[in-house]
Parts: structure tokens; C-alpha cells; sequence
């Protein structure tokens, strides 16, 4: 089975498109322009493509001229990214571009203003982000840690990953995108906004050429929607191998939990602690699987039900229709509208 890049939820879409909408635009008409299709606004389980959602995020900018969606007082005019990425790319080091980074924010943004430092231990990095006003929506912090995570994980050709995320946002009612965006430690109604990261990545040097800017800016922002995720806990560790696996040859609870060197009882509680199970794992892969060749192939659900091991076309419509709330079929015609 194909390499699967992750989808989006509907949710987050709706949560993109939240002040465009309130300030008089067309939220129907930019979704459409992305590749969206406006119905699938209103089916609460429904799900986008990693490409179609990079298209949207580009298809606000564009109609907004602000690349931070409105969320500030101050609008990310377009290019200004793009400028973040000319400022830093001749840093020496992680520290350095984070420093550059930080105020670069610090001086295009009014409601927001970050700084770090470093724990007593040596070990630990802290990013604090201070709001001027009121608290932000989860997904205005999530956005601003996207952008400096995406620059950071570029520059050091690693993935550079918050192991640990205070928040003073209240929990939104779907998080599981977050979770596996960024790391399933995420405290809600913190005191303070602060993000962790390890102290020992400031150390990594830093060398790009103009190539690799140009590269990187054109495949933004689906470069750091796709490629730069949490990998640090269990259910990331799970999801990453069954991904690159065959599902015909996936492995069952009691093989997985031997890969992972702990006990299949250990496994199975972990992820129950996490709200996810490994069946829940395997049913979000394979759903992925199918939006993708739904909404960008040709391939027939007699195909793509057997590819995901299902005995006939009709059990996987009605799995289809479970994880989605439409079915198969009315899917690939809202999304290839």
C-alpha cells in the first residue's frame, strides 16, 4: 500500500475559514477554489486531503492577504513567510535562526509575543508565548507553532518535535489532529503558554543554499503539513510503520507489541490513556487511504476495497460511510466537483 500522507478534518477547516467567514467573505467560494467542496462543510465527520487543506490555507491568504488568517491585529501580509525564510536561511546555528525567528514574529504580530530560554538541566528548551489581549483559539497557537516548527525542522534537516505543550486555551471539542500534529502532551487551562522542545537541537549547524530555499518555499506549506509530525509517542510510532507497511502484511496487537519491545496488556492501556485504540489506528489509515485515492485517482471502489483488504465493495461503503458520515461514492463526487 502507498506511502499515507494523513488527511484533515473538516473541523480544522472550518476553524481555517473561522474569521474569513466572520468578516463577510465567501467561505463556500475559497473552500471551492481549494478543492473543497462546500457541502463537506456541513458533514461533521468528513475529512481533506493534506493537499487540498495546503490549497486552502494559500486560498485564504490569497483572498485575505494575510497569511496568519486573520487571527491577529496585524495581517501576515503575503510574502511575509517567504521573507522569514530569506531572514533566516544564513544562520549559523538552531539558536541563532530561532532567535531571528521569535522576533521577526515579535515585530509582524501585535497579539502575540514569544521568547525562550533554557531549564536549570542544560536539557530543556521553553518557548513562551505571551498574548497581548485575550487567550487565542487552540488553532491560532497551533498556527504560530506550525510556522516556527516548519522553518526549524527545514533548517536542521531533522525533525525538530515539542515533546510537551502548555496551553491556556480551553480543550476544543475535536483534538485529534492536534495530537498527532504536534504530541498527545497537551495541558488545556494552563497558567502559561509554554512549548518543550530538546535544548540540544540550538546546537545544530546550519547550511542552505539558494536551491534548497527555492525548494522549500515551493512546496510550502504542504512541506510542514505533511512532513514534520510528532514521532515521539506510542500511537505516532504505531501509525508511522503501519504506514510505510503493507496492510496485507500488517501485523496483529501481539506482533506490533513485540516490535515495540512491551507487553501487548501495556500496549492496549497506553493507548486507551491516549482515547485510541491499535484497531482505531488501522480504521484512520485505511480511511486516509481511501479519501486519497477517492478524491485524487480513478481507481474503482472494487479497487480501493481491496487494497484495503476488504472481502467486497459493499463492506467498505458501509465502513466508508462510518468513518465519514457520507459514503464512498458521494464522496468522490464532492470532491472531485
Amino acid at each position: 500500500m502507498d506511502y499515507i500522507k494523513g488527511t484533515i478534518s473538516i473541523h480544522l477547516v472550518k476553524e481555517a475559514l473561522l474569521v474569513a467567514n466572520s468578516r463577510g467573505y465567501n467561505i463556500y467560494e475559497i473552500a471551492s477554489n481549494a478543492g473543497i467542496s462546500p457541502t463537506l462543510l456541513d458533514v461533521n465527520k468528513a475529512r481533506v486531503s493534506i493537499n487540498d487543506y495546503a490549497k486552502l490555507w494559500i486560498e485564504i491568504a490569497n483572498t485575505m492577504n494575510d497569511e496568519f488568517f486573520g487571527m491577529d491585529a496585524h495581517a501576515m501580509r503575503r510574502g511575509s513567510y517567504k521573507l522569514l525564510v530569506k531572514m533566516v536561511e544564513h544562520s549559523t546555528t538552531i539558536e541563532k535562526a530561532l532567535q531571528n525567528i521569535l522576533n521577526y514574529f515579535n515585530i509582524i504580530l501585535d497579539d502575540l509575543y514569544a521568547y525562550y530560554d533554557v531549564d536549570e538541566t542544560g536539557n530543556q528548551l521553553r518557548i513562551y508565548i505571551k498574548d497581548k489581549g485575550n487567550i487565542k483559539r487552540m488553532f491560532t497557537y497551533a498556527t504560530y507553532m506550525m510556522f516556527i516548527q516548519g522553518v526549524l525542522c527545514w533548517l536542521a534537516d531533522k525533525n525538530i518535535i515539542y515533546h510537551r505543550i502548555q496551553l491556556k486555551c480551553s480543550q476544543p471539542i475535536y483534538c485529534e489532529d492536534y495530537y498527532i500534529r504536534f504530541t498527545d502532551q497537551i495541558e488545556f487551562l494552563s497558567e502559561q503558554n509554554v512549548l518543550y522542545l530538546d535544548a540540544s537541537d540550538l546546537k545544530i549547524k546550519i547550511k542552505k543554499s539558494n536551491e534548497d530555499v527555492n525548494d522549500f518555499l515551493k512546496y510550502t506549506p504542504q512541506k510542514f503539513l505533511v512532513r514534520y509530525k510528532a514521532d515521539n509517542d506510542l500511537s505516532a510510532e504505531i501509525r508511522n510503520y503501519l504506514s510505510q507497511s503493507n496492510l496485507q502484511e500488517w501485523p496483529e496487537l501481539k506482533e506490533i507489541a513485540l516490535i515495540l519491545n512491551i507487553s501487548e496488556a501495556t500496549l492496549q492501556r497506553r493507548l486507551k490513556n491516549k482515547g485510541t485504540s491499535f484497531q482505531k489506528i488501522k480504521n484512520e489509515i485505511r480511511r486516509d487511504y481511501a479519501i486519497e485515492k477517492l478524491s485524487n485517482t480513478k481507481d474503482t471502489l472494487y479497487d480501493i476495497s481491496y487494497a484495503l483488504n476488504f472481502n467486497d465493495p459493499s463492506a467498505f461503503q458501509r465502513a466508508f460511510k462510518k468513518w465519514t458520515g457520507v459514503s464512498a461514492g458521494t464522496y468522490r463526487k464532492l470532491s472531485q466537483h
